[in-house]
C-alpha cells in the first residue's frame, strides 16, 4: 500500500527554510546596525570556531576543515577580520613555519554583539510561538540539523 501523500510539500518546507533562514540574517543585521558591526555569516562562523577553540588557537588548516571550505577561502575570511582588528595570526610555538589564528579583544566583543543581535533576532522571530511550540520546533531542527536521537 502505497504512503499517503504529505500536506505540505518538501519543496515549500524546503523554501520557507531558506526564507527563514534570510529573514533571520536580515534581523541580526538590524539588530547590529547601530554598532556599525557587518560581518558576513561566514566571518560570525569563523570567529565562533576560533572561540570554541580554547586548548591552542586553530591553524588555518583546522579552519578550513571546520568550516568546510579551501584554504583560500579562510586566508581571506581571516584578511577581512585581521583588517577588521578581530583576530590576529599568531606563530605555532612548536613550529614556525604554521600560523594560528586567534581572537583579539576586539573580536571577543564583537563576537559578544554578535550573539546578542542573533539571540534578539531570534527572539523577535520566535515572538509567535507559545513556549511549548519553542521547544517542539527546538527538538524539529535539532533532529534535522544532528540527526535523529541528538539532543543538544
Amino acid at each position: 500500500m502505497p504512503s499517503p501523500e504529505p500536506t505540505v510539500s518538501t519543496s515549500h518546507v524546503a523554501e520557507q527554510l531558506v526564507r527563514l533562514t534570510r529573514r533571520m540574517h536580515r534581523a541580526q543585521k538590524h539588530h547590529l546596525e547601530h554598532l556599525d558591526i557587518a560581518f558576513t555569516p561566514a566571518q560570525s562562523r569563523l570567529l565562533r570556531i576560533v572561540d570554541h577553540c580554547r586548548d591552542a588557537p586553530p591553524r588555518m588548516a583546522d579552519l578550513a576543515e571546520r568550516l568546510e571550505v579551501v584554504p583560500r577561502a579562510v586566508t581571506t575570511l581571516v584578511d577581512a577580520l585581521e583588517a577588521n582588528g578581530a583576530v590576529r595570526r599568531v606563530p605555532d610555538p612548536d613550529n614556525r613555519r604554521v600560523v594560528r589564528i586567534e581572537l583579539t579583544d576586539t573580536g571577543r566583543s564583537t563576537l559578544r554583539a554578535l550573539r546578542s543581535a542573533r539571540r534578539a533576532a531570534a527572539e523577535d522571530i520566535l515572538a509567535p510561538l507559545t513556549a511549548e511550540q519553542r521547544e517542539v520546533l527546538g527538538e524539529l531542527l535539532s533532529t534535522l540539523v544532528d540527526g535523529p536521537g541528538s539532543h543538544h
